[in-house]
């Protein structure tokens, strides 16, 4: 492994870890990124000492991947740049000084890592990208967590997530109020809402926001009304398929699709549910899609419409029948078509028989 030569700015021969990256990016930062970054602190400020891929993945007890995906990390968040040779290596690490105005105007670091999104929770007539939405500066989430509303909310959401709040949840609890305009009530129940189906991820509660907002739902009541639908619909559900859990992601996926896309009622739902227990014999939501599916497409609104279409199709397989051949004989040799000679063929076969007797 090469040797990579490492670059900074204002590190002193001590090991300074900038109040910044403790603030800012370390909350949200996987644990061996953070030791990644941190023994990088230390290398650069210690010329003499060898740094290489391997010598950090051997002094760190990790993998030389498990440090390379460290250090890409945190070059998509701007705390480094690299340099690579033709062969993508590394072969220089640049450290930004955080504390220089090219990191100033940063207020929360970008988020990067995998986060769970509920695609029940991201509906498909939300169009509105999460991460465009303004960063809030220092000043203006001083001015704003002045108002009495936000800081009860604030409260209360931290309850919720049962820890302090993180830059990006106050980042988030304030474009909702701002921006989406919601009242501290409504936002102090999304939060109630999704951590009660364990999801804390601040891009799910986000999904969910910007589906309600989308939906007009801007007052606590409505919200409380519209998730209360969703769980009836999940019940219906459930109750036809005979299970006794909550649906996982993707039968919740199926479940929103039938209900905002094919814009089917419960009882549509669940004659699909119960064609499909009968046709399987098991919960099958797939096959329950492929009916649903079906029936969309072929126009239908409610059970006449099923019972028109059944109609249409029993009477159709009565018409594709095929009128049976005549009765033929037992013997299997009537299977194979027949030969029908001619007098010219018998004189031929009685010429070979008496050439043969020669």
């Amino acid at each position: 492994m090469n040797k990579i030569s490492l670059n900074t700015e204002g590190i002193s021969d001590v090991t300074i870890v900038p109040n910044t990256f403790i603030d800012l990016f370390m909350p949200s930062a996987n644990g061996s990124y953070v030791k990644v970054y941190l023994y990088l602190l230390r290398s650069f400020s210690n010329n003499n000492l060898e740094f290489t891929i391997s010598t950090i993945a051997d002094r760190l007890d990790n993998t030389e991947k498990d440090i390379i995906r460290a250090l890409n990390y945190w070059e998509k968040q701007k705390l480094l740049k690299i340099e690579r040779n033709s062969q993508k290596e590394i072969i220089s690490i640049h450290l930004i000084n955080l504390n220089s105005s090219t990191t100033n105007s940063l207020d929360s670091p970008i988020q990067t890592d995998d986060t769970e999104i509920d695609e029940i929770a991201v509906s498909i007539h939300t169009n509105k990208d999460p991460a465009t939405r303004q960063r809030y500066s220092q000043e203006k989430i001083t001015e704003l967590t002045g108002n009495d509303e936000i800081k009860w909310a604030m409260h209360i959401v931290e309850i919720y997530l049962d820890r302090p709040l993180k830059p990006m949840d106050i980042q988030l609890i304030l474009y909702l109020y701002e921006e989406l305009h919601f009242s501290s009530e409504l936002i102090m129940y999304l939060y109630e809402y999704c951590v009660s189906r364990n999801k804390k991820s601040p891009s799910y509660i986000e999904a969910v926001a910007l589906t309600w907002a989308k939906e007009g739902i801007d007052t606590e009541e409505k919200a409380r009304e519209a998730t209360a639908v969703y769980n009836e619909h999940f019940n219906s559900v459930n109750k036809a398929f005979g299970l006794n859990r909550a649906p996982g992601q993707i039968e919740r996926q199926y479940i929103t699709k039938w209900v905002e896309v094919f814009s089917f009622t419960d009882d549509i739902i669940t004659e699909a549910c119960n064609r499909t227990i009968l046709r399987t014999g098991k919960p099958d939501f797939k096959y329950a899609d492929k009916i649903l599916e079906t029936w969309f497409k072929k126009g239908v609104k409610n059970q006449a419409d099923i019972k028109r279409l059944d109609e249409e199709f029993a009477k159709g397989k009565a018409n594709s029948k095929v009128t049976p051949i005549a009765k033929q004989t037992s013997n299997k040799f009537n299977q194979f078509p027949q030969r029908t000679y001619t007098a010219k063929d018998y004189a031929e076969l009685e010429r070979r028989l008496i050439n043969k007797g020669l």
